[in-house]
Formats: structure tokens, C-alpha cells, sequence
């Protein structure tokens, strides 16, 4: 027709892999700028424009259990930490992306020389849904995982503060322990406990060739704790510290970013921060519902095995604990509220993980990695099939 305007369309898909070399010459490994980021997502959140997945918007991921005994030829079974997980969210403000972190776990990998869990991330644009890239996830989710801790010290620490402690000497306390020490420089010491001593020992020679503190292994958790400002506990597997009242001195800060015990009188009688206590909630609330814990899972706390929030939780629901005395670091940021009120003061944080950190650093490097020209392109089509 005579005046016609016909729009010639773009209809090629590609994406750009990222492989874990790719994203360390992208700056994976760049722990200043993750905490950067990381305080970014946190703001965001703070604003609420963000949205994990499930109907409540905060579900903190979809996993799938495995049965106590097989049920067909090749179908796996339950085990200390075996599971698949699915963990996607959105995250507004400049990144405006959404993604997914999907990811296999079994303890026996370390017998084969593999990482415990074997991550990867997928980036896709919000508008059309169609992805633009695809990453090895494992340095993206722990560094994202270190930075949180680093964030929390920046809001919370006592000026005074000068000491750290470290209970579990892996790779999440060592990206934990790099963001705590960028995040308050006046730090000079930190104590470090491990149920392998020689881990510990190991990782205070690394700590003192990249930092200047000084870093001592300790025999005993009690020992370490000991005058400590800022505790990082990042642990996993059967054996869980117990941390108590008395063991915390005035002004110190708890992280918790793995299984702990905790009493009852420490959550009861001091501050509780949370990275996100709708997700904390959200997650519990499942975990109450699903009848299938009961009749598989035996010898667990169900605090315990309701998330690293469940404890809190438990005690809300046992009325000894309000919920509106929470909060969420995301209101500290946005400074909705405040984060210490004075040097004296003790605050529990908890940081259960979420799919908006590992987007916001997969995102972060994905435009370095475009800007650099890192990464291989793989192509979905260039026109649909079906369309």
C-alpha cells in the first residue's frame, strides 16, 4: 500500500557467556567496588524496588529436596547440604535487571576436587525477557556474600571498634573478612578460630601479606571472641558455634551468615538487624507449612532449619520477641532509621543471602565485561522459528 511504513525488525538473540576467567579480568575480584555495589542493592531494597521471587515477593529461593531413600535406579538422596536451588529476583534503580542464580551442592564434590556447590547466574533484560548473558557463579556469590558483612560493619561498628573475629576459616570468611577490613580501615587485629587449626593459621598468613593487621589462630572459639568488636560467623556443615550473652562485649557487632546457635537472651536483650527480614519471614512461613520436613528430615531444630532468621522467628511466634523491633539494613541505608545509637550497644545481624546481590555484581561485571570486550557470544537465533 502506497505510504505504507514498514519497520524492519531485529529479531536476533544473542548473549555474552562469561566464564570465571572472564569475569576475574572484568574485575570479579575487586572487593572495594563489590561492597560499593552491594551498599547500592541495599539502598535500593531500603526504597523497595526490588522483588524476590514467590507471591509474597521475598521467597529467598525454590529448592528441591531429595527423599531419605531412593525412589527410583538414579534418583539421589537426602545428605549433609545436597540440593539444587533456583534463587531470582529483580532489582530496580540503575540496574533494572532481572536474573537467576541456579546452583547444584553435594559435600562429597570436595572428593573430587569441585567446590561444595557449582553456581551459575543468567542476566535477562526486563523488558522482553530474552537473556543477555550467562556466567560461572561461584566468585560472584561469594564475594557478594563477604561484601554483605563489610556493608554491615560500615553501618553498624562502634567507632571504637578495633578488633575482629573470625569463626570458620573458608572461603566465605575470607571474602568476608577482605570487605570487613576495606570497610573500617582503623581495624589492627583479628582473631580467627577453626575446628582445623592449621586452616586457621593458614589464613592469617594470607591475611597479613594483603592487609596490615595483625592475625592470630586461636585454640578455642571462647578464646578468639575474646574483646572482639565485630564477629563474622560464616560456617557450615554439622558441627554449629554457639555464641552466648556473656561472650559479647558492649559495642560489639554479630554477623551471622552461616549455622549458629544462638541463646535465647542475646536475640532477646539486644538490637537485631537483618539483610532482609521479609525474606527471613517469607521463608520460615513456607518451612512451618510443608509437612514433608517433618516426615524426612529428622534430628534438625526446626529454629535452625527454618533459615538463619528461624530463631527470631520462633520467638515472635512464641510472643517474646515484636517483629516491628526488627530491622532491615536496607532502612539503616536509606537512613529510614538509625544504625548504632551509642558505642556501647550490642547488634545481632543476620544475612541469609539474596538472588538481588549476586544480579547487582553479575550485572556490575556483565558491562565491564561488554566495555572490555571479555566473553564469548552465543547465539540463540537469528529469527525465531515460532514466534
Amino acid at each position: 500500500m502506497k505510504g505504507k511504513i514498514i519497520l524492519s525488525l531485529d529479531t536476533k538473540v544473542e548473549l555474552l557467556f562469561l566464564s570465571e576467567e572472564d569475569l576475574i579480568e572484568a574485575g570479579a575480584l575487586n572487593m572495594e567496588h563489590c561492597v560499593e555495589v552491594i551498599d547500592e542493592m541495599f539502598r535500593i531494597l531500603g526504597e523497595g524496588d526490588y522483588l524476590l521471587g514467590g507471591p509474597a515477593e521475598n521467597d529467598h529461593g525454590v529448592r528441591i529436596w531429595f527423599p531419605k531413600e531412593k525412589r527410583s535406579k538414579n534418583m539421589p538422596v537426602a545428605g549433609p547440604d545436597r540440593r539444587f536451588m533456583a534463587l531470582a529476583s529483580y532489582l530496580g534503580g540503575s540496574y533494572n535487571i532481572a536474573g537467576e542464580k541456579w546452583y547444584g551442592s553435594n559435600v562429597e564434590n570436595s572428593k573430587k576436587g569441585l567446590p561444595r556447590s557449582i553456581l551459575t547466574i543468567s542476566l535477562n533484560d526486563v523488558e522482553t525477557g530474552q537473556p543477555i548473558s550467562y556466567m560461572s557463579g561461584n566468585l560472584i556469590s561469594a564475594m557478594r556474600t563477604g561484601a554483605v558483612p563489610g556493608v554491615a560493619t560500615k553501618y553498624l561498628a562502634s567507632d571504637q571498634a578495633k578488633t575482629v573475629a573470625i569463626i570458620g576459616a573458608g572461603v566465605i570468611s575470607w571474602s568476608s573478612i577482605r570487605a570487613i577490613l576495606l570497610s573500617r580501615k582503623e581495624l589492627k587485629k583479628v582473631n580467627v578460630f577453626d575446628i582445623q587449626k592449621e586452616r586457621a593459621e593458614d589464613f592469617c598468613d594470607k591475611l597479613m601479606k594483603e592487609f596490615n593487621v595483625e592475625a592470630v589462630a586461636y585454640d578455642s572459639m571462647d578464646n578468639a571472641l575474646n574483646n572482639a568488636d565485630l564477629i563474622n560467623i560464616a560456617t557450615s556443615g554439622p558441627v554449629q558455634p554457639e555464641v552466648k550473652e556473656e561472650q559479647l562485649k558492649d559495642g560489639a557487632v554479630l554477623m551471622i551468615s552461616g549455622g549458629a546457635k544462638i541463646s535465647d537472651d542475646l536475640l532477646l536483650n539486644n538490637r537485631i538487624v537483618f539483610d532482609n527480614w521479609e525474606m527471613h519471614r517469607s521463608t520460615a512461613d513456607d518451612w512451618v507449612k510443608w509437612e514433608y520436613l517433618q516426615s524426612n528430615i529428622e534430628g534438625i531444630r526446626k529454629d535452625l532449619f527454618y533459615g538463619i532468621g528461624g530463631q527470631t522467628y520462633r520467638l515472635i511466634k512464641e510472643n517474646k520477641l515484636n517483629e516491628s523491633d526488627l530491622t532491615n539494613l536496607g532502612d539503616i541505608v536509606t537512613q529510614k532509621k538509625i544504625g548504632r545509637s551509642n558505642d556501647k550497644e550490642k547488634i545481632i545481624f543476620f544475612a541469609g543471602g539474596m538472588a538481588t546481590e549476586d544480579i547487582a555484581w553479575a550485572y556490575t561485571l556483565y558491562k565491564a565485561a561488554c566495555d572490555k570486550n571479555i566473553g564469548q557470544k552465543l547465539k540463540l537465533w537469528d529469527k525465531p522459528h515460532w514466534s
